[in-house]
């Protein structure tokens, strides 16, 4: 039987040391290792993502351009049009997009992503995306992202062309798993969309969602298969339950397990963002954030989420003030 030791040990040589990422047999040790070993992998994650990442941390702020009335059926997204909760559709113009990204760079965040719930985007939605990323571009210093479902090859060089810098499509979970989560697209889909995006020379971001049932042994095939897709950046999320759809009554993750999946991703994921979103204050508490930004995670998103509310924006900023953590600035984005 493999030893708590022994699994850090080879991690410590081939993912600190040479920059190789775990495999998905070895990820799934880190997943099981026991509770008192959780400060060790931490830490050896930390000293993973200051090697290989830097010290930075990047900031980002998000905002819906179309909130609700989605026909696609994610089980654990309350903008879904197929179950009763609580979210209607909601459209914002130009004018409210550029205040929005002016408020967001503010704060020092040299990321900001346009969402849309939607399944892909029709001739509408792309008009306005292209109006809006060239009218933000135009009046406020940061980095345009957007995430707008399943793309053609058309829609993803308007993109490009109009200067979007990171495209934001979610594997959501284990390609074992997904058929549990939507039935409504498949894994597949997504994964196409995304090698379209980084063929355009677009930076693909993609991460999911822990906390849905999923086996541990699931948690560990998606993080290697997220590491197969090689991402700049992989957002982190944890289940929030939402009234209304089907995992509305699901058990929030146990923050230990939590830890340990930051831990395993680090470890698979050496050089990618890791990007703190949805569910981290649910599930990992008020000293959560400062755990996982010393265990492995480099970015975090600041103010609300899509559909539930986050910690206020100066918090999350002081708190990366007292731990004298170094904010990425926009002139150093790639």
């Amino acid at each position: 039987m493999v030893q708590p030791a022994d699994i850090l040990a080879l991690a410590r040589q081939q993912v600190l040391e040479e920059g190789r990422g775990l495999g998905e047999s070895q990820l799934l040790e880190i997943l099981n290792l026991p509770d008192g070993q959780i400060p060790n992998l931490l830490e050896l994650a930390h000293q993973v993502r200051v090697k290989w990442c830097g010290e930075e941390v990047e900031v980002e702020g998000i905002i819906s351009l179309k909130t609700g009335g989605c026909p696609e059926d994610c089980h654990f997204c309350s903008q879904s049009g197929v179950f009763e909760s609580p979210v209607r559709s909601v459209w914002l113009d130009i004018n409210e997009l550029i205040e929005a990204a002016k408020q967001t760079a503010k704060s020092g965040a040299t990321e900001f992503c346009i969402v849309a719930a939607v399944k892909g985007p029709d001739e509408k939605l792309m008009k306005q995306l292209e109006e809006a990323v060239s009218a933000i571009k135009a009046e406020v210093d940061i980095e345009v992202s957007v995430s707008v479902g399943t793309l053609t090859p058309e829609q993803v060089k308007r993109l490009a062309d109009a200067g979007v810098h990171r495209y934001n499509h979610n594997l959501e979970t284990a390609r074992s798993f997904f058929p549990e989560v939507v039935s409504t697209h498949t894994w597949e889909e997504r994964r196409n969309t995304l090698e379209l995006v980084r063929e355009a020379g677009i930076e693909v971001c993609s991460g999911g969602i822990l906390g849905m049932g999923e086996t541990l042994e699931q948690r560990a095939e998606f993080a290697a298969q997220l590491a197969e897709v090689e991402p700049a950046e992989v957002p982190m999320n944890f289940l929030d339950p939402r009234p209304g759809t089907p995992f509305a009554d699901y058990p929030v993750m146990e923050s230990a397990d939590a830890l340990r999946a930051i831990g395993a991703f680090r470890l698979a994921l050496p050089r990618a963002i890791l990007r703190f979103a949805g569910g981290r204050e649910l599930t990992l508490g008020e000293d959560g954030a400062e755990q996982g930004l010393l265990g492995g995670m480099n970015a975090i998103i600041v103010g609300n989420y899509l559909t539930t509310l986050g910690r206020p924006m100066e918090d999350d900023l002081d708190m990366m003030g007292r731990m004298q953590l170094p904010i990425k600035a926009l002139s150093s984005a790639v």
